[in-house]
């Protein structure tokens, strides 16, 4: 009797499907079409580079555009820099994914009788490869890890906060544990470097802010930073270019009893106190203009001049909570003057300037200074918000089924990732607020997503125990990444790039990298 192959099992079914589809799609460009006419203009400045430029439609990918941008910019083999174009129109911008001809001659938007204005912008020079593979898990813990984050000078140092009352800096280059925090008497809820990398300042459930030296995990200061009455939600540092002077360093905290306080961090008192939130402030942001950005559960968005303390602005869409929120800058604020070149300058003034230029490179887009943020609520809603030019919401971000956890931004700006319960990841334009895709994997409530330094990869956490690598081009899964025995509540990917540190409720920090 022949034996009787199996059906084809659901994955193999929807394999076959997308291969066909991608085969039917294959769509090539008519080769009578002539030539196209484009000019080039820098997006954050607005201004052109070179004379319009007639190119065949048949040989306009973005490859072949990069090549012509770089010959033109003068840049040899050796210095050639990645781009993205995009073009705007009626108020709507159109990405440049493939070519010209399937962007805008083909859907009708441009003809070859017209000269086409594309701008662009650089991509990230280097490339972040893929984590696949867990190289240490850390015990140490002896409750649920519930924050990790990287110290923004090298990948070789995590933070952790746990509900065992401590927080721990672990060596994630040998894959042990260097000191342990101790000192707080109730969870540690959040662990956040300052942006020179010289201090550590955890917010626990204990009511308190504590300093630490993370070169010798010692306390900076006998007591810690007294005044919140609950618990202490969020931490931001002032940016390193708005400090008055390089020994003075300010931060932000948010806390469980609505207020935000500003403390200075030398002499260990409040500066500021923020008061206006009539519920628990769920998130802080310090801008790098000198705005404070707090979200709170009632529902609002505030923004706080940081020298005076005042109220400047109040930003009112949500329906319920605001869980998080996020700015298109916080790569670069927390990172200040260290880069992919791990390259530190000598003096304070050069640090400053550094930081300064990073961030002015960030914000400025077509000529502007524009820091966006974006809130995400229990109301299964995501607003993206421009605060310096107006106080409605630029986009309301439509689509997730469940309340919405995390929101971050790419490091480029360009796009935004969020994380639901609905356990799912969704893209979306950051220009516009625009669908772009929804990473579907998980099975369980995705608690929090990162981007890669580069802006093309993504990694996600979830209550499933496993984190998920997304190609965020392609909008598919790039790696899965099992190993934790439960829920997985915090994930970090290093500023440089090498390796993703995460924690959870298994007690162990695992470090991932290529």
């Amino acid at each position: 009797m022949a034996t009787v192959l199996p059906p084809p099992s659901k994955r193999q079914r929807t394999l076959i499907a997308e291969k066909a589809h991608e085969q039917q799609d294959v769509d090539t460009i008519p080769s009578d079409l002539g030539s196209v006419r484009v000019h080039f203009y820098d997006q954050s400045t607005g201004k052109p580079t070179g004379a319009p430029v007639a190119i065949p439609v048949a040989d306009a990918t973005v490859k072949n555009l990069e090549l012509l941008l770089n010959t033109l910019q003068g840049n040899d083999a050796t210095e050639r820099v990645p781009y993205r174009f995009s073009f705007g129109a009626d108020g709507r911008i159109v990405d440049i994914v493939h070519d010209i001809y399937r962007a805008l001659l083909k859907p009708g938007l441009k003809t070859t009788e017209d000269t086409i204005s594309l701008q662009y912008t650089p991509q990230a020079i280097f490339r972040v490869r893929a984590v696949s593979r867990c190289s240490a898990s850390i015990p140490g813990h002896g409750e649920a890890i519930l924050t990790a984050s990287f110290s923004p000078s090298s990948s070789s140092r995590l933070v952790t906060g746990s509900g065992d009352n401590t927080a721990r800096i672990f060596d994630t280059d040998t894959g042990t544990p260097l000191y342990t925090l101790k000192g707080h008497t109730s969870w540690v809820l959040v662990a956040s470097w300052s942006p020179d990398d010289s201090t550590i300042a955890t917010g626990s459930m204990d009511n308190t802010v504590r300093l630490w030296d993370p070169k010798t995990g010692q306390p900076l200061g006998q007591q810690p930073l007294k005044g919140h009455t609950k618990w202490v939600n969020s931490i931001a540092w002032e940016p390193y270019h708005l400090r008055q002077s390089p020994t003075s360093s300010r931060l932000a905290s948010s806390s469980k009893d609505a207020t935000v306080r500003v403390w200075d961090t030398v002499s260990k008192r409040t500066d500021l106190v923020l008061s206006g939130h009539k519920s628990s402030v769920s998130c802080v942001r310090w801008g790098g203009t000198g705005t404070i950005y707090t979200a709170s559960h009632d529902k609002t968005i505030k923004v706080w001049d940081s020298t005076q303390g005042t109220l400047i602005s109040t930003l009112a869409a949500h329906a319920h909570w605001v869980n998080h929120l996020a700015l298109s800058t916080d790569l670069v604020l927390r990172t200040a003057y260290h880069d992919h070149t791990t390259a530190v300058p000598s003096t304070d003034a050069e640090r400053t300037a550094k930081a300064r230029q990073r961030y002015q490179a960030a914000v400025t887009i077509n000529g502007r200074v524009s820091e966006r943020l974006v809130t995400a609520s229990d109301d299964f809603t995501i607003y993206l918000w421009d605060p310096s030019s107006t106080l409605k919401p630029v986009a309301r971000l439509l689509g997730h089924q469940k309340q919405v956890n995390h929101v971050t931004f790419s490091p480029d700006g360009l796009l935004i990732a969020s994380a639901s319960f609905d356990n799912a990841v969704k893209l979306w334009s950051a220009r516009d607020g625009a669908f772009i895709a929804t990473l579907r994997g998980h099975v369980g409530p995705v608690y929090m997503a990162c981007f890669s330094p580069d802006a093309r990869l993504l990694v996600s956490c979830s209550k499933d125990t496993t984190l998920k690598v997304w190609d965020v081009r392609g909008g598919k899964l790039r790696e899965d990444l099992p190993g934790h025995r439960d829920e997985v509540f915090a994930v970090d990917w290093s500023p440089d790039g090498a390796m993703v540190g995460s924690g959870g409720k298994d007690r162990a920090v695992r470090v991932w990298r290529h």
